[in-house]
Order: structure tokens, then sequence, then C-alpha cells
């Protein structure tokens, strides 16, 4: 669902087909188009946009416009709503072979400044055939951004659970629901994956394509896979780095973070024993994993102060996405453990942030909660499989802090989902064979390996590659080993004959992708926001 250069915080055809009452999540593909002179979307997918520059500080060649689509897809001569849409042209008008659409993650990622960031990452071979075409999916940025009106308080979801504030947990999650609905209606029902990928067909239909490619990271693969389900035929190189597992949104992939830090927690100890020397939290894995845990107890009991900040047990855990990448996760909690001991650390090593999209001229404001706005609107209302008991959350989440110390409660803790009015549509089963390419990383801390995995499953025209010891977030443009083989697919078009695995080379570490990824925080230091897929 939402760092360093890419890391971490879930379409329509002839669009006419989908005025017939929103389709079936589980049809493989829309119904015919009735005749043009009856297409009551013409009004849409016949825009003529009008480009401008994006900002006068970004390149020329960076062009933004705003178009229309319908809030509901099943009564398009109903309201309307814009999406922004930007674009930077290929750099060869001979070898051109069409749009490129990039999103970046989310829910609730602003994709309208990729393409220029994407121009610097991409090898020349891949920007000479395409035009780089950014968008800002519904609600979020600024195509019609969505709000709930959420104090700073009422937007921290990282939430452990305790038996003493499980009360207030279930009413934080009904206030926030609650004042969703009471801003956005049932408006806010159909700013769902689904009908993102409807208007990235309209953008399709805009830009005079016949079909489209796409490269989508994190939460973007999940949004790639359902337009490769409900069009098809529209679809043609399709990259998905750093997968969603279709079969778990939304709560499941919230989860699957809490099983997944196990095992790297695992590897992280292993990895720091050999360097004990260097780092002294132990010089075997036991020896390790009982450094850190007596850090949470001693936190637990008081808080350490680190840099000014108290830092509870519960913030220490709340960091386990650090543990994938296991030199930072070390230096972490040795720093953590002079903290403790009432030394300071030695400065954090950062990493570099990502840099915030660039704005069209045209630009408006955007509420403060957006992007969590956004991001609920698309995990409760994409599915109906949330639990409405709370007491099943409580249940789920003591189970999962027994079986996945670091993060298993958060991630089964209630969620404002539970009081979430269904959407109009059932989650999307994504069934096909349309040819992609899923690229993962062994040490993903947002979408571990197991995810990518199953979305590998789930679409069996694909083929993936597993980059052994990666860390981190995002893979393509990351010059990685993965990269060959993206590039050879959308230049060529030929994926390759079955899953490739490719490993990162001892002692090397991977480039960071300078693009608007969510990172998780970590223990102290770390620069971050809440996790996203």
């Amino acid at each position: 669902m939402r760092r360093s250069r890419i890391a971490p915080v879930l379409a329509v055809s002839a669009l006419a087909t989908l005025i017939p009452a929103l389709t079936p999540a589980t049809a493989s593909a829309a119904p015919a188009a009735p005749a043009a002179a009856a297409d009551p979307m013409k009004q849409y997918t016949q825009q003529k946009p009008r480009w401008q520059r994006c900002d006068a500080q970004g390149p020329a060649a960076h062009q933004c416009a705003m178009i229309k689509v319908p809030l509901d897809y099943g009564r398009p001569g109903g309201k309307k709503i814009e999406i922004a849409i930007s674009r930077m042209k290929a750099s060869s008008s001979s070898e051109r072979r069409g749009a490129l659409l990039l999103n970046p993650g989310g829910p609730g990622g602003e994709g309208l400044g990729m393409p220029p960031l994407m121009a610097l990452e991409l090898p020349a071979a891949v920007t000479k055939q395409y035009d780089l075409v950014g968008f800002d999916p519904r609600g979020v940025g600024q195509s019609s951004p969505v709000s709930c009106g959420l104090k700073d308080d009422e937007r921290n979801w990282e939430r452990p659970y305790k038996a003493a504030t499980f009360a207030k947990d279930v009413a934080w999650a009904r206030t926030v629901a609650e004042k969703c609905r009471a801003k956005g209606g049932d408006a806010l029902l159909h700013f769902t994956t689904r009908n993102t990928a409807r208007d990235m067909d309209v953008v399709r239909a805009v830009l005079g394509e016949k079909k489209i490619s796409y490269l989508g990271y994190s939460y973007g693969t999940y949004l790639g896979a359902v337009y490769t389900q409900m069009f098809p035929q529209r679809a043609d190189r399709f990259v998905l780095d750093s997968a969603v597992d279709p079969q778990r949104i939304w709560r499941g992939m919230i989860q699957v973070w809490a099983e997944g830090a196990e095992p790297a927690f695992t590897h992280w100890s292993e990895w720091t024993a050999k360097r004990h020397a260097q780092y002294k939290l132990g010089d075997t894995p036991a020896k390790v994993r009982k450094s850190f845990w007596d850090l949470v107890a001693q936190a637990d009991r008081k808080p350490i102060d680190v840099d000014g900040t108290p830092m509870t047990g519960d913030d220490i855990r709340a960091g386990r996405a650090i543990f994938f990448d296991a030199d930072v996760a070390a230096q972490q909690v040795a720093d953590l453990k002079k903290a403790a001991a009432g030394k300071k650390p030695a400065p954090t090593r950062e990493r570099g942030s990502s840099p915030s999209p660039v704005p069209p001229s045209f630009a408006r404001a955007v509420p403060s909660d957006n992007g969590d706005a956004s991001f609920w609107a698309v995990v409760c209302a994409d599915t109906r499989s949330w639990p409405r008991d709370p007491e099943q959350y409580r249940r789920d989440a003591v189970r999962d802090k027994a079986k996945y110390p670091l993060y298993g409660d958060f991630a089964s803790n209630i969620k404002p989902c539970a009081f979430w009015k269904n959407g109009p549509e059932q989650a999307t089963t994504i069934d096909n064979k349309v040819g992609a390419l899923v690229l993962q990383n062994e040490w993903d801390s947002q979408t571990p390996l197991t995810s990518g995995q199953g979305l590998r499953r789930a679409m069996k025209g694909s083929r993936m590659v597993t980059v052994l010891g990666g860390e981190g977030h995002g893979i393509y443009g990351s010059k990685s080993c993965a990269d060959k083989t993206a590039t050879a697919y959308l230049t060529t078009g030929k994926l390759p004959a079955k899953d490739l695995t490719c490993r990162t080379p001892a002692g090397q570490r991977k480039d960071r992708l300078q693009l608007p990824l969510p990172t998780p925080p970590g223990i102290p230091g770390l620069p971050g926001t809440r996790d996203r897929f």
C-alpha cells in the first residue's frame, strides 16, 4: 500500500463498455462496445488536452494538462472529476513506440512529477521509444484531491495492540471512517483501484494510443495488474516492480509486513553477528537478537532519549522495516544501544530523501491529509473482506503479536475499514495470461518476496526476475542486475523464456532511485514517512 534512491508508507477500454452496470470484478475484460453514435464516453475519450509547461523551474519538455473523467463510470453523464497528467515525449520520433504510463505506488502516491525523474534514471534505449506519461491518480494531489479533515493525531495509524488502549483504538478507527464519510459521502466510494484503471484507459484514448505500456512500482503493480485484467487487449508491455499480492488486498498486505519482518530480522541478526567488532551487538545471532529485545524491554520500562525524542519499545518495534537493510539496521540499533547507556550516538548516516513531485503551474492546494484520505479510500473500498467485528481484530492482534513479535499486533490491530461503507464493486480477481514482467528484491520491506511471488502466480503470462540479496523497495532504474532484463523487455517486447534470478554482488549496495516512493521510518534518525505500498 505507500526511500533512498527507489524505496518505501495501495481503467477503461472502449469506455462505453463500462456503462452497463460496472461489470463484475471477476470478468477478465470489458464487454464489446456499443455503436459509436450511442457512446456516452466520447466526451471523455475524444478530449484534446491543453498541454502547458508544468513548472517554470522544471524541464520545458515536461508538459502538463487536465482531463475530465466520470466520478462513477456507471453514470458517465453524472458528476465529473479532473485527472492531472503529464508527459515528456520520446527523444527519437523515428524510434517512438508509444506511451509508457508511470505510477510510483501508494495508494496515495503522486505521479505527476515522474517523467523528468524517470528520464534521468531509465536507459536511453527506453526513453527513445516511449513518451513518459505521469499522472496523479483520482483523489490524489492535483487530481480532484480528497480529504477527510483529519487532525494530525488521527492520521497516526501505527497502533500496537494493548488491552488497556484497544477501546481507544476502536474509537479512533470509527472516527476516521465517520469523518471520511461526512466529508466525502458516497462519492468517496468511487476512488478505487478499478476506477483508477478506468481513468488510465481514458488517458490512453486521449493520447491516441491503441495500447499502453506501463511501469508501476509497489501499489502501482496492483493497479497495473487490475488494468490487465479489465483491459487485456489494451495492455502492451507492463513492468510491475516490487509487487503486491492481489490475493491479499488489503488487510493481508498490511499483515505481510509483519510476516516478512521476521525472516528479515533473522537474516539481520546473522549478518550483524559476523560484524560484532564493528557494532558490538553480539557475536552470535542469539546474542544480537537479545541485544535488540533487551533495548525494547528497557524502553518499555522507561523511554530511551534519542536526540531529545523519547523512544518507547513500541516506537522501536514500529521501525521493523529497517531489518530488510542489514547494515542500516545494525547502525541504528548500535546507536540506540549507546543512547540507552546515556551516550551520544555518532551522527546517523542519512539516505537522500526522495524529491517532491513537480507541481504544474495550475497547481491547486492539496489538503494536508490527502495522502491518508486517498489511502483509506482505496484500501477500504477496493474490497469487502475487511472484518466488521472489533473483537476479531483484537483476537488477531493478540495471536499475531505472539507469532510475529516485531510487528504482528501493529499489522492486525483495528483499522478504519472496519467501519467503512462497502464500495459498489467487489475486489478484482486477477487471473489472466497477459504478458508482464515482475521484478522483486529478496529483501523488500514493503512488498516482501512472498507478495511478488503471489502476483507472479496470479498473472500466468508473466515472468519474474528475483534479485537475490537485493535490498530496498523498488528495482528498475537502480542499476541492479534486473535492469538489463527489464530494458530488453520494454525495447523488444520479449519476455524471458522462464523466471530468472540474479544476485547482487557481495558487498555491493545498489543505487537508490530518486523517485517519490515511500520509505518507512527507522528507529532513530532514519528519515521516512509512514508506511505505504
